[in-house]
């Protein structure tokens, strides 16, 4: 549970506010004094009484709250290398599978000696998961482990639009009182000053693109969805692995829920090992129907068009 490669050396400095946002210098302020905050509470938690005993000391939460490429993810990146060993980071999915391999009390068990617990892109789909992560964050926090996320909705308001949100607001905002909210505003970064989505290649020419890539992979798009709903999503990252380049046939706009939230899944792996996409067919941000940018996952539609579409615009490794 480390970040992903795109991730391995960010910073504090390395992060460039940008000067029309002042919300964004702010953030990192906010996460470099959280970060700060972090290691004196490992430390104490740390450290025994004259009995023999670990002080109980509650560990920390700071949520950052923001659009697409304004940077969060970095920032929370800049907390995980900042804070003292061990620490995990992992998304908001990654999160509840550890907990469904390990189990609950023996992943609690494994987490508490972290410094902190960075979870990335926050959000709850359904009930289970909502009560599932309330009380992990919960005994974590109470074991002196602090915990950093980001989201692109803030905490009083996650849930809505997916489930009846009524019947769990009490565990809604007990995840909320966890956090110190941070606001980082501005536009996207992966686009800004860019032009729309590129055109898609040409069928004979993205093969031919396909074939002059080492370690390319070239696949149909109907085909790539249907093996994608033998794995389980916490096997898309395997599934890339080693691959330098990958080019998709026949793109076309996708209408089921569950197909969609795979691709989503994909692309979230695809931008973390920074892997360029290369389509034919329709254009990357036309993947997901109006209905479904217009309903309960939008958010997690319009991230991922976001990183496809800046996946489109890296440079393909030359043959």
């Amino acid at each position: 549970m480390v970040p992903p490669p795109t991730f391995d050396e960010v910073s504090f400095d390395s992060y460039i506010p940008d000067p029309n946002e002042p919300s964004q210098a702010e953030a990192v302020r906010k996460a470099r004094d959280f970060a700060g905050r972090v290691a004196s509470i490992h430390a104490a938690s740390n450290r025994k009484s004259l009995f023999g005993k670990k002080k109980q000391v509650q560990g920390a939460g700071l949520y950052l709250d923001g659009g697409f490429g304004v940077g969060k993810t970095h920032l929370l990146a800049s907390i995980f290398h900042a804070s003292p060993a061990p620490r995990s980071f992992g998304t908001f999915g990654e999160l509840t599978n550890l907990v469904g391999a390990l189990g609950f009390t023996n992943a609690v068990d494994r987490l508490a000696s972290n410094s902190v617990l960075c979870i990335d892109e926050f959000e709850l789909d359904d009930p289970g998961d909502t009560t599932l992560v309330s009380r992990l964050l919960t005994e974590l926090t109470a074991r002196g482990v602090s915990v950093a996320a980001t989201s692109n909705t803030l905490p009083s308001q996650l849930g809505e639009g997916r489930f009846a949100a009524q019947d769990f607001l009490r565990e809604i905002k007990k995840l909320g009182s966890l956090f110190e909210t941070v606001r980082v505003d501005g536009p996207d970064y992966r686009h800004r000053d860019l032009p729309p989505a590129p055109e898609p290649t040409a069928p004979e020419l993205l093969a031919e693109k396909a074939a002059a890539t080492p370690g390319a992979t070239l696949d149909d798009f109907d085909a790539l969805l249907k093996h994608l709903s033998t794995l389980h999503p916490s096997r898309f990252g395997a599934l890339i692995s080693g691959v330098s380049a990958v080019f998709i046939a026949d793109v076309h706009e996708v209408s089921d829920q569950a197909v969609a939230l795979r691709v989503v899944v994909l692309a979230d792996r695809l931008y973390d090992a920074g892997i360029p996409v290369t389509v034919s067919g329709a254009k990357l941000d036309a993947i997901f129907s109006q209905e479904m940018l217009d309903g309960g996952y939008r958010k997690k539609y319009l991230r991922a068009i976001s990183r496809l579409l800046a996946l489109s615009r890296f440079e393909v490794p030359a043959s």
